[in-house]
């Protein structure tokens, strides 16, 4: 199904109910997903992350400003490559993030953010 835009996305997602309720814990090294009512626990390193973002051709999408330079650095040393990352800005809200990444996708080229970090919002 395509939508015409954002908004009519987000109304299509109202009636689903959700069963679980995940938790997620990150520090700079290690993202932990918990789906509390069930008990399961994900937890991947950040590099394993950009591995997975590479091997699937994802831009990660992320609020972690202090050790992502480090760990995308780390990544091309070792001859690995991302599509991108972009980091989310913490003075705007969750809408606004979103509707900048929208504008990111409908205006970017296929490899335009290869291996670069990307600080939100665009210039």
């Amino acid at each position: 199904m395509a939508f015409t835009n954002a908004q009519s996305a987000l109304e299509a997602l109202k009636p689903l109910d959700v069963i679980r309720v995940a938790g997620v814990d990150f520090s700079e090294t290690v993202l932990e997903f918990k789906a509390n009512r069930l008990g399961e626990k994900l937890t991947q390193s950040i590099p394993e992350i950009l591995c997975w973002c590479e091997d699937n051709n994802f831009i990660l999408v992320t609020n972690n400003r202090t050790s992502m330079p480090v760990h995308l650095a780390d990544h091309i040393v070792v001859n690995r490559h991302v599509p991108g990352i972009f980091i989310l800005n913490p003075n705007l809200s969750i809408g606004e993030n979103i509707e900048e990444l929208i504008i990111v996708a409908l205006a970017s080229e296929d490899d335009e953010y290869q291996d670069r970090i990307v600080y939100l919002p665009l210039p």
